[in-house]
């Protein structure tokens, strides 16, 4: 299968290589904490209820400085900075130079390492590992289990900023490169791309990360309720040990997607994840990652764009 000629539309497995690990222990963070090149990132998102019962989606930011975070961390501000504020649905994927801009504002290099969590179930620290191997940066992984684990492990926590590290009075090495973003093919597809799919135009296996009354159209918080046809169901919160907050482990995850890859037309088929915004179809990427997939890409607008539009069924 190929996707459309358009950067963006390439076939997912020829443009985005999976990283090595893409997640962390909690025990590896804390044996590295410290590292010259180490950059830890906090991309909590919290939610509240807004006018007409709607979800009001709030910056993680007042937590992190006043509950406390991973000593280090910079917060990665998902709402303003890692999304494009002037885009028409929320969480909406930045430009490369927007991108390359917050980037740089959390203190990312060209040879940094980078560890992202959240205080969630890992959905948001997703997004942000998929933004960040999207826009050419791979050396990133997830914090397995977030600050939820760090914390029952009574691991060592900060509040307010972390301090600025003086710089060396002089220079004995070049300064770090700076991190140039640019917008890889094979990591996200577009409305156009999914209505191919749905045609059968295009052959590729459509995964809802949403909850099973989401999917069923019994509840939501899109403009209409269902799912897009020809999807197979996989919430996300089925690949999370809710004991541990973390990932199951590959065997596990293995079964749980089984009865969704069992069928793909080929076991090459292409996959395209999506959910409500974006954000949980980010946790069954990095799932499906941690598991070997590496045809994968994410619809961005999902079903805030696809039930914006009258005319996109729903099922």
């Amino acid at each position: 299968m190929t996707f459309p000629a358009a950067p963006t539309q390439t076939l997912p497995g020829s443009g985005s290589p999976i990283v090595a690990t893409p997640t962390v222990s909690t025990q590896w963070l804390c044996d590295h904490l410290g590292g010259e090149s180490l950059v830890v990132l906090d991309a909590s998102v919290l939610s509240a209820q807004g006018p007409g019962g709607l979800p009001l989606w709030l910056s993680g930011r007042g937590d992190f400085l006043d509950a406390g975070h991973i000593p280090s961390a910079e917060f990665a501000d998902l709402i303003d900075d890692f999304s494009d504020p002037g885009a028409p649905f929320a969480f909406t994927k930045p430009t490369a130079a927007q991108f390359e801009t917050a980037a740089a504002t959390v203190g990312v290099r060209a040879s940094s390492r980078v560890v992202v969590y959240d205080s969630g179930r890992g959905q948001w620290a997703a997004r942000v590992w998929w933004l960040f191997r999207s826009f050419g940066f791979d050396n990133i992984s997830v914090l397995d289990g977030g600050f939820t684990k760090w914390t029952a492990e009574d691991r060592p926590t900060a509040t307010g900023f972390a301090e600025p590290v003086p710089a060396p009075p002089v220079l004995t090495e070049p300064a770090p490169a700076e991190f140039r973003a640019r917008e890889l093919p094979g990591f996200w597809v577009d409305k156009t791309l999914v209505e191919s799919i749905v045609s059968r135009q295009t052959d590729a296996l459509l995964i809802c990360a949403v909850s099973p009354r989401e999917f069923e159209g019994h509840t939501g918080n899109c403009s209409r309720l269902g799912h897009i046809p020809g999807s197979s169901s996989l919430p996300s919160a089925q690949v999370i040990n809710s004991e541990t907050n973390t990932l199951l482990k590959p065997d596990a995850l293995r079964a749980v997607f089984a009865p969704v890859l069992a069928g793909r037309s080929t076991p090459m088929q292409s996959i395209v994840v999506y959910c409500a915004g974006g954000i949980a179809a980010a946790l069954d990427a990095l799932a499906l990652a941690v598991i070997g997939e590496t045809s994968v890409a994410l619809y961005d607008g999902s079903l805030n764009e696809w039930a914006d539009d009258p005319k996109a069924v729903l099922v």
